[in-house]
């Protein structure tokens, strides 16, 4: 019983581990910028 208590433990801790490093790293978006481009409109 105690291996599985430990087991479950260390999984807890890994998965708090890995939860920290991805709400730490998760977001490596790049900065929005605005981009313009000419568009040529057929007027009838």
């Amino acid at each position: 019983m105690a291996r599985i208590l430990k087991l479950v433990v260390v999984l807890a801790l890994l998965a708090v581990a890995g939860l920290a490093g991805y709400a730490y790293l998760g977001d490596l978006s790049p900065a929005p910028q605005e981009i313009r481009q000419p568009v040529t409109l057929n007027g009838g």
